[in-house]
């Protein structure tokens, strides 16, 4: 089985100039993998060309934040302190604004936080708009689906670009070539984030890798 270290690498090899780190376990409260995404991130420091770096999971702390800038992380994900520490979110926006995005994970339009173990009756679209009121600039849509045949909810994600004016990320139920193809449609999207497993089930996911790092 790869590292993420070597996983990492190989992505790299084969095209892509932007990964995301996600630590699942922080973002479960169950500890971190401070240091295995710190090793990555100097490794992509290594490298011959720039790769913009995205981390995410359990960022609820300026500490925290400024370890991963000062690693070389381009962009740091915050999403259950939008729930649960307000403060948090002023402060960390008060020192790091050009370098956060807002998480926005959802099933069926409502939100979901704690690595998605809890659920909120929030909805999307209030979260988005809180958003861009603590001073976001960019948001990232986690469309959690409702069972494996699911289609992407790719009209939530048409209105929380519409409704925030802010670039939008989408990602989580975007599993096949197919998908890709269909978020190229939609010009309020201005990305697409696919697990990394998946380039290794279908191949054909290979050749959407390629994206300018800015």
């Amino acid at each position: 089985m790869e590292s993420p270290q070597e996983l990492a690498d190989r992505l790299i090899d084969e095209g892509a100039s932007r990964l995301a780190l996600v630590d699942v376990d922080a973002a479960l409260g169950k500890g971190n993998n401070r240091d295995i995404i710190g090793q990555v991130l100097k490794r992509c420091r290594t490298r011959d060309r720039k790769v913009c770096l995205q981390v995410a999971g359990g960022i609820r702390s300026s500490d925290q934040a400024q370890f991963f800038l000062d690693l070389g992380a381009s962009w740091l994900v915050a999403g259950t302190i939008l729930h649960k520490s307000p403060m948090v979110s002023e402060q960390l926006m008060a020192r790091f604004q050009n370098n956060l995005v807002a998480a926005i994970d959802a099933r069926g339009g409502k939100v979901h936080r704690s690595g998605w173990v809890d659920t909120t009756p929030m909805s999307a679209l209030e979260l988005a708009q809180r958003a861009k009121a603590y001073g976001f600039r960019r948001l990232l849509f986690v469309d959690l689906p409702e069972d494996a045949d699911a289609l992407p909810d790719f009209q939530t994600a048409d209105e929380l670009a519409a409704a925030t004016s802010l670039p939008l990320i989408m990602g989580g139920s975007l599993t096949l070539p197919a998908h890709l193809d269909t978020l190229a449609t939609h010009p309020s999207l201005k990305g697409g984030l696919v697990d990394a497993v998946l380039f290794r089930q279908d191949p054909r996911l290979l050749a959407f890798l390629q994206a300018t790092c800015a």
